[in-house]
């Protein structure tokens, strides 16, 4: 097998659309992609991880975001606050993200200083020391996360229609795990997950912005020299690798006590995957029907109504599975009413479609929004590595903003038929115990949740 193998991925596209896209597989299966975008000052350099919270066991329930945190705690060659000073003293930034199926970690500086950024984020994801006291620091530093998290019922409901609609599988739980699940985790776990899962075929390297393919490629060989040794392939995108399917439940409702202020409401249900060509009629549709002050549910809900002052539709995509629905925030005495006109929307359009307007409207939204993105490198450097790890190919631009300039009200149509036309699961949460103001407002919620069970 070559050493490496090198291959433009795009060569540049007219009217800036793309920079010239450029992966390097190396011997031990590693793939560095980068895409060059003169004129720029600065670099963003990112690690992608082929794993997530939807790899781990119930007992390692959020050990992937808990790993994550513990990479920032120290290297054998730098301490927590030598990693973070290094990176202030050049005024870059240096982050992290787990996801349900890959994490992240990366950092972004002027372009001179793209030597650093490599050399730290490299060390950080192969070299940390992961030691018992630091596990034991960071593990407060986790449950305050879960803490805010569990503050914010916005964010809770999210996790309760999950877990509504895949049930006990992986993707219904969520990211950060449970207090309880945090609690079991043990320094032997971590670094035993770290190893199998950290390994340079389930890895991608990623950067983009004012930079030369080949430099970053020798710059992360040295950072990356002990991770050489040894032949390996890189891992098939996830959707390639078999295994058994996401189950999937159907109608059904959840109910939350929480002492909100707000009754907080998801109403949808199984959506598309990643691989799915539908996926870009999708994000057409779901722009025209929750994306913005000119759709549909935000002018029914809120400027007709006056019910709510969040309301909006989202779609999230997995290898085999995903996710599609409304969200609104509104007083729980306002629930059962707002939930009536977001079916009657979902219903209309399940029924009828889109106009040709709003389906040109959500066209622009989907198209606008990527090519305004592509005027930030981590964007980019998002975009090519993102796609390099779950889709294992980086498609040109100029074809993504194809294949959404192809969608029409016809496809639209199609694909509401499919997704809207299911009543679909309902998660609330809202105000419980108190005083009786409290106690009227989780009795009209309980109805509604018994209505739509």
């Amino acid at each position: 097998m070559p050493r490496a193998v090198t291959r433009t991925l795009s060569p540049g596209e007219p009217g800036g659309f793309g920079g010239v896209v450029k992966r390097t597989t190396l011997a031990n299966g590693l793939r560095i992609v980068t895409e060059a975008v003169p004129g720029v000052r600065s670099v963003s350099f990112g690690i992608w991880v082929d794993v997530g919270s939807r790899d781990e066991t119930p007992a390692q329930a959020g050990t992937s975001h808990f790993l994550e945190h513990l990479l920032f705690k120290g290297t054998r060659r730098r301490s927590a606050l030598d990693i973070a000073a290094a990176m202030d003293a050049v005024g870059g930034e240096l982050n992290a993200f787990t996801s349900k199926e890959y994490t992240c970690y990366y950092a972004r500086v002027l372009d001179a200083d793209l030597p650093l950024a490599v050399d730290l984020v490299c060390d950080m994801v192969t070299d940390s020391l992961l030691t018992a006291e630091d596990i034991d620091a960071e593990r407060g530093v986790v449950l305050e996360e879960i803490a805010m998290h569990d503050d914010d019922p916005s964010d809770i409901v999210h996790d309760l229609f999950a877990a509504g609609v895949f049930g006990d599988a992986p993707l219904g739980r969520p990211v950060l795990g449970s207090a309880e699940s945090l609690d079991r985790l043990r320094r032997d776990g971590i670094a035993e997950y770290w190893e199998r899962h950290y390994a340079p075929p389930g890895l991608v390297v990623a950067a983009a912005g004012n930079l030369e393919h080949g430099r970053v490629v020798d710059l992360v060989r040295r950072a990356l020299a002990d991770l050489e040794n040894g032949p390996g392939a890189p891992l098939p995108a996830r959707l390639d690798r078999g295994g058994p399917g996401v189950p999937m439940r159907g109608t059904g409702a959840s109910l939350l006590d929480r002492p909100t202020e707000q009754a907080h409401l998801v109403l949808g249900g199984p959506g598309l995957s990643r691989r799915d060509e539908r996926r870009f009629a999708l994000g057409v549709l779901s722009n025209a029907l929750g994306g913005g002050m000119s759709s549909r549910l935000f002018q029914e809900v809120r400027e007709r109504r006056g019910l709510a002052y969040s309301v909006y539709s989202f779609s999230s995509h997995y290898a085999d599975a995903g996710l599609f629905g409304l969200y609104a925030g509104c007083a729980p005495e306002n629930a059962k009413e707002v939930l009536d006109v977001c079916r009657d929307v979902l219903a209309g359009v399940a029924e009828a479609g889109l106009t040709e307007e709003e389906v040109a409207r959500g066209r622009g939204q989907v198209i606008g929004g990527l090519l305004l993105g592509l005027e930030d490198s981590g964007s980019r450097m998002s975009r090519v590595g993102k796609g390099e790890l779950v889709h294992g190919e980086v498609l040109e631009v100029a074809e993504i903003v194809r294949r959404v300039e192809a969608v029409d009200a016809d496809a639209v149509a199609e694909l509401a038929a499919t997704l809207l036309a299911d009543p679909g699961h309902l998660a609330v949460i809202g105000p419980a115990g108190g005083d009786a103001e409290a106690a009227a407002a989780r009795s009209r919620l309980d109805s509604l949740v018994e209505e739509n069970a």
